[in-house]
């Protein structure tokens, strides 16, 4: 746009100064030149008010809306939760469990209580292995720390296999 087209616009659009509009009158009607450009626009901005602005429905907004919320929506705790996971977990659990309650047993002083029927029945030289002087605190934390670090790295790679398995369907 070259400065005859922004001084006319200015003047059309009624955005110059007092002074800016009387010269610009004056150049319309002395300089040929700024009268044709000028009667140019002039028609340009009739045409251009003369257009009805194009409306979106009264819904569009709140379709869009709609469209955001549901894009955007939680998945349901219940849809989330993946059973084979919470099945390895209590699994996990159970087996631990059962670890600690055979070493309670194992290392539980059975010569102090009176059970003379299990006595009988046990063979004179059978003896009892001494687990309780190989295993001591750091080693059985040792042992749960191991299981953690390993039942977490597992969870990992299935979590890792899951979201490729989604990427490539």
């Amino acid at each position: 746009m070259n400065h005859i087209e922004e001084q006319l616009w200015n003047y059309i659009d009624g955005n110059c100064t007092p002074d800016e509009q009387s010269a610009i009158v004056k150049l319309i009607a002395s300089d040929e030149a700024y009268r044709l450009k000028y009667q140019e626009l002039l028609a340009l901005n009739n045409e251009f008010s003369a257009i009805e602005l194009d409306e979106p429905p009264m819904a569009f907004t709140y379709n869009v809306i709609e469209a955001i919320r549901t894009e955007n929506a939680q998945v349901p705790l219940k849809a989330a939760i993946n059973k084979r996971i919470i099945m390895g977990i209590a699994l996990f659990f159970i087996i631990a469990l059962a670890g600690f309650i055979t070493y309670t047993l194992v290392s539980f002083n059975w010569s102090a209580q009176s059970l003379p029927d299990v006595a009988a029945k046990v063979p004179v030289d059978f003896k009892v292995p001494q687990i309780s002087s190989s295993i001591s605190k750091p080693i059985v934390e040792g042992f749960l720390f191991f299981d953690v670090v390993l039942g977490l790295f597992l969870f990992d790679t299935f979590l890792r296999r899951k979201n490729v398995a989604k990427q490539i369907k």
